[in-house]
Order: structure tokens, then C-alpha cells, then sequence
């Protein structure tokens, strides 16, 4: 046998290339494919924007044809589909306005947005029928190799559909595990591209942000400040109540019913007035009912009108407030005080826009823009079901929360300031506020808020000597500010409005006109664990005890002493007032109830909030036994 293997000059045997199989030359075009693919995703700023040249290069080096990448769209109420989609990108021209179903068939689009799997129609038109290949395929036979293209951070969202075509034609026709690596290879650089331009967007965010912050702070410390966004009527630049009108601002331009929600006196109306003032309607007319001062027959005939000889009197037709305000805005006060009945009779004009006149059958529709204002907790009225759910939520699409008083310190001077100068022009007056007088108003909490501000300027000019108004001659310098008394029986909290206190203040009973006897202090008591058991049989009535001057203690019960029913005559104590207790006389209370706050607050005629007040004053822990 002769060997023919090349020998070299130096009489070494020479390697002869190996030839490669088809298999190999394929994996070899997918992985320089691939290499392709990442450095195009790499360096684009776009992924999104670079996807047909990925499936150009799919073409060249594979023979995947036809690429298409189909993402999820928002719903337009036009397209009924369940997972709506749109077509991203294509490796060919198409028109935008054909439907997504030429180059991608519905059947597989919803299979790999459903399943979240890959998928392959080895021949399209034998599993989904002749209509579903595009019409540009309809030559030949076609296999669909389609991948899901998920979401990084939440792998189990799919967001888009990455797919292409093989010919039968094809050499390779049928490799279809192949096809499926390499076009979920492209999807995972694609969507990791795509994480990575959304993570550069955060930072991008994230710095502009520091930025701006640091420019304000920048600027505040320079003590230049922006002009603060004001309406023509309202007073003020403090934070609070430029919050609220940039929320006028944005509001007002749209149809949607706004709730005015705050305390008594912050001003309702006048806001009310400028979200009328800032929409488009401003040329309409601006009706204003108070539905607390109208009962409800009278509130029924002034809101939707009456036919003439409706009702005993009724000699004319007249139209209601709600036709009154076609085109312009109606304004509902107090909204919180109608009546349950009424309410249902409100609902039906504030959702359909039509109502009856009293007496009337004929059908009238209005175009009426609806802002309400209440002082009330609607919340807590729709829970106990003397304000119905349906009606709250058909008013309360916008609620804007009007800031009381003693949380806009710095509009306090120049509201005064204005009320001064609507007096002095009102009564032919030149008075004016010394500076300590300014600062003596600007302390006060106000409960009464921008009516009780109003009226405090109106009475100390109407009182003044002179043309100056001292601080010693404001009502509070003077001990006969009543407000201040009301707002210190509340602890802090408004008594003017439900939405702010959620309470109200009850009148107390007086003691009887005879003194009670004085009263001493008795001697410090031992823990009640200590205490011997009691004597007394427990029908017989206990001895009475000393009562202090300021609460009447009934005979028949010690003061001291544990009933875990109180005889009903309890209920009639007087109330005291916290600054009359002493911290010596709450810790005595305290031990002899074993340090038991609603003992002691019964011991002492006293509420468990004003124990936990005077707790919290005089600095006492509580003692657990």
C-alpha cells in the first residue's frame, strides 16, 4: 500500500484542513450572528430603533426572513382584542395603517403572549389556515418561529412578540430548535438593552432632580424666592394656601364637581367663586344655594324650580337654581345638611344632568358644573348612613382641603391688614394697627379662622380712642376674646367645624346656688391592694365625703371609693376645667383609683382626655399596677 500523505521538506507530515459539516457552518453564522446583534444593541441609544437592522442581520446570516417585533399597546376602546398589540418594528416597508394581523397572525401573537413560551407553526397555513400567512408569504410554504419578549424585572410579563419566517425552500427548513435559541438569544439582549435605557432614564431623572433641588435651595438661600401662583381675591403666599390654588388652577379648566372641604369661615365660597372664575365658564352665570338654611320642601322647589299652581301659593312659574346655572356653576353650601330624602332626589340630577320642576312632568336637561362645600365629616356621616355612599362619591371627585387659619401664620398680617382698609373706606375711618398690635393678632389660633379675623379687626377699629389701635386694646389683651376661651376648652382643636374637631361643645350643668362645703385635702392613700377590705355591707349606702368647690358630689357616693357601675347620679358632675386641678390633687386621685384614668376622671368630675392632658402637663408617668 502506498501512502500518499504530503510530506514536507523536512520529511514531517503535513496537517490537512478538516472540512466542516453543514452543522458546525451553521452554529458558526448564529454565533457570529449574535456577535453582530450585541455589539448593534451596544451602541445604540435606542434598542427599539435599531431592530431592523437586527433583523437584517438575521436575514443575512441565518435566512430568518420577515422579521416582526409586536408590542403590547394601550387599549384606544377601538380594538377589542384581549392582549391589544402593535407592530414595533419589520424588516420590510409596510403601511402603518394596516391592520398588525398582515405580518403577524393573531392566533400566535395571542398563544405567546398567553403561554409566555416560545412557539413554532412548522407549516402556517396547514395549522391556522390560508388567511392567517401575511399575503407577502402566500407564494410558498412557511414556518413561524415566534419568542416572548418579557419584562427584566418582572420575567413573567410578557411585553412583545419577536418573530420571523423560514421558507420550506430552505435548506435548513425544519431546524426549528436552532431557529428558536438564536431569536430568544436576540430577545434577552434586546430586553436587557432595553433595562439598561430605562435604568439610564432613572439616573437621568434622578439627577435633573437633585439638580432642581439644589437650585432651589440655592436660591432660597439667597432669599430669592418665585413668585407665588396667586388668584385675584384670595390673600396670602403661605405654602398652605398656595398649594390650594395651584389646585384651583389645575381643576378649574375641567368639568369635574369639586368638594370644598374645611372648617367654618376659611373662605368656601370665595374659592368656590374662583374655580368659577378660572374655567371656561366664566361667562356663565354663578348660582349659590345654602342648603342649611332652606328645609327641604323649600330646598326641592329653589333647586329645581316649580309650575304655577304646584303648591298652595305657587301664582307663577319659576325656574331653579339648576336652570338658572345652564352653562355656568352651581354652587351647593353646606351639602352635608340635606336630608336622606333629598339626597336621593339630588343624585339623579347630579348624574343624568335632568330633573322635573315641582308639579312639573316635563323633562328639563342642564350642563351645570357642581361645587360643593361642606364643614362636615362625610366620611363618618356615609359610616353611620345619614349621608348616602352614592351621593359622596358622585360630589367628592375633587376634594380640595381649605387650610384653617393657625396654619397660615403669615397671611394673618396682611388679611388685616385688608379688613382694616375695607372698614376705614366703608366708615370714612383713618384708623390704623400699631406693630405690636400686628404681632399681638398674628399669635391668636383663630378657631373662627378668616370670619373671626374679620370681625376681630372690625370690632377693635369700631372701639379704638384713636387713630392707632394698641395691642392692649385688642379683645384678648383684654381677657374678652371668647374664642380663645373656646378654643382652649378644646385642647387645641377648632370647635368651629366637624371636619377639624369631629366634636362639639356641650354646655355644662351648673352647680346649685348654695356653696358646697370647702374642701380638704385628705391624707395620702395606700395602693387599693393595700387597702383593707371594706366593712360596709354592699346594700348599705357609703359615707359621704368632703367635695372640692369647684364640682357637685353626690351623697351617695364616696369619692374614692371603686364602683364598677356608677349610680346614675354621677352622670350630673360638674365639669372642671383642667387649670383648676393641681398636680398634688391629680396624683392623690390617681393613687386612690389605682392609676386608672377613668377612675380618677370620675373621682375629680373630669374627662379621661383632660387626665391625659394633665398627665402630659405636669409631667407625671403613669404608673401600671
Amino acid at each position: 500500500m502506498t501512502d500518499h500523505t504530503p510530506v514536507s521538506e523536512d520529511s514531517r507530515p503535513v496537517a490537512r484542513p478538516r472540512k466542516r459539516s453543514a452543522r458546525q457552518i451553521a452554529d458558526r453564522l448564529a454565533l457570529d450572528a449574535i456577535y453582530e446583534i450585541a455589539k448593534t444593541f451596544a451602541g445604540a441609544p435606542d434598542p427599539m430603533a435599531v431592530v431592523p437592522q437586527i433583523f437584517n442581520v438575521l436575514s443575512s446570516f441565518l435566512d430568518l426572513r420577515h422579521g416582526v417585533l409586536a408590542v403590547l399597546a394601550e387599549p384606544d376602546g377601538k380594538d377589542k382584542r384581549v392582549n391589544p398589540y402593535r407592530i414595533a418594528a419589520t424588516s420590510f416597508r409596510r403601511d402603518p395603517d394596516a391592520p398588525p394581523s398582515d405580518v403577524l397572525p393573531d392566533a400566535v401573537a395571542r398563544i405567546v403572549f398567553r403561554s409566555s413560551v416560545p412557539f413554532v407553526a412548522f407549516d402556517l397555513e396547514e395549522e391556522f389556515g390560508p388567511e392567517a400567512v401575511p399575503p407577502r408569504l402566500r407564494d410558498s410554504g412557511q414556518t413561524l418561529i415566534a419568542v416572548p419578549l418579557r419584562d427584566p424585572e418582572r420575567s413573567h410579563f410578557v411585553l412583545g412578540v419577536l418573530a420571523a419566517y423560514r421558507s420550506h425552500d430552505h435548506k435548513r427548513a425544519g431546524y426549528s430548535d436552532a431557529d428558536v435559541r438564536v431569536l430568544t438569544m436576540v430577545a434577552s439582549l434586546l430586553e436587557q438593552a432595553l433595562a439598561f435605557r430605562a435604568r439610564v432614564a432613572r439616573d437621568r431623572e434622578r439627577a435633573l432632580e437633585d439638580t432642581r433641588r439644589m437650585l432651589q435651595s440655592m436660591t432660597d438661600q439667597r432669599g430669592i424666592s418665585q413668585p407665588p401662583v396667586t388668584i385675584d381675591g384670595i390673600i396670602g403666599d403661605s405654602p398652605a394656601i398656595s398649594e390650594v390654588v395651584a389646585q384651583v388652577k389645575r381643576v378649574a379648566g375641567t368639568k369635574t364637581p369639586v368638594l370644598l372641604r374645611g372648617e367654618s369661615g376659611t373662605g368656601k365660597e370665595l374659592f368656590a367663586r374662583a374655580v368659577h372664575s378660572q374655567s371656561p365658564r366664566a361667562k356663565g352665570p354663578f348660582i349659590r344655594v345654602n342648603c342649611a338654611a332652606l328645609s327641604e320642601t323649600l330646598l326641592e322647589s329653589e333647586l329645581f324650580g316649580h309650575e304655577k299652581g304646584a303648591f298652595t301659593g305657587a301664582n307663577a312659574l319659576k325656574k331653579g337654581r339648576f336652570e338658572l346655572a345652564d352653562s355656568g356653576t352651581l354652587f351647593l353650601d353646606e351639602i352635608g345638611e340635606i336630608s336622606p330624602t333629598f339626597q336621593t332626589k339630588l343624585l339623579r340630577v347630579l348624574q343624568e344632568g335632568e330633573f322635573e320642576r315641582v308639579g312639573g312632568t316635563r323633562t328639563l336637561k342642564v350642563d351645570v358644573r357642581i361645587v360643593a362645600a361642606t364643614n362636615r365629616d362625610l366620611e363618618e356621616a356615609v359610616a353611620r348612613g345619614e349621608f348616602r355612599a352614592d351621593l359622596y362619591f358622585r360630589i367628592c371627585v375633587v376634594p380640595i382641603v381649605l387650610p384653617p387659619l393657625r396654619q397660615r401664620k403669615s397671611d394673618i398680617k396682611p388679611l388685616a391688614q385688608l379688613f382694616l382698609d375695607r372698614f376705614n373706606k366703608s366708615n370714612g375711618t383713618n384708623v390704623k394697627f400699631a406693630s405690636d398690635a400686628f404681632d399681638q393678632i398674628c399669635r391668636c389660633k383663630f378657631p373662627g379662622n378668616v370670619r373671626e379675623l374679620e370681625n376681630c379687626v372690625n370690632r377693635a377699629a369700631a372701639l379704638s380712642d384713636g387713630e392707632i389701635v394698641l395691642a392692649n386694646e385688642l379683645a384678648c389683651s383684654q381677657g374678652a376674646c371668647l374664642s380663645a376661651e373656646l378654643f382652649r376648652l378644646q385642647e387645641g382643636a377648632s370647635p368651629i367645624g366637624g371636619l377639624a374637631s369631629g366634636r362639639t361643645i356641650t354646655p355644662s350643668v351648673r352647680a346649685p346656688a348654695s356653696p358646697p362645703p370647702a374642701y380638704s385635702a385628705p391624707p395620702m392613700a395606700p395602693p387599693p391592694q393595700a387597702a383593707p377590705p371594706m366593712s360596709t355591707p354592699p346594700m348599705a349606702p357609703p359615707v359621704a365625703a368632703p367635695a372640692p368647690e369647684h364640682m357637685v358630689q353626690p351623697a351617695a357616693a364616696a369619692p374614692y371609693e371603686h364602683h364598677p357601675h356608677p349610680e346614675p347620679e354621677e352622670v350630673h358632675q360638674v365639669r372642671r376645667k383642667t387649670s383648676n386641678i393641681t398636680r398634688d390633687e391629680l396624683i392623690r386621685a390617681l393613687e386612690s383609683a389605682g392609676w386608672v384614668q377613668a377612675k380618677a376622671a370620675r373621682l375629680l368630675g373630669m374627662t379621661p382626655r383632660q387626665i391625659a392632658y394633665a398627665l402630659q402637663k405636669f409631667e407625671i408617668e403613669l404608673r401600671r399596677i
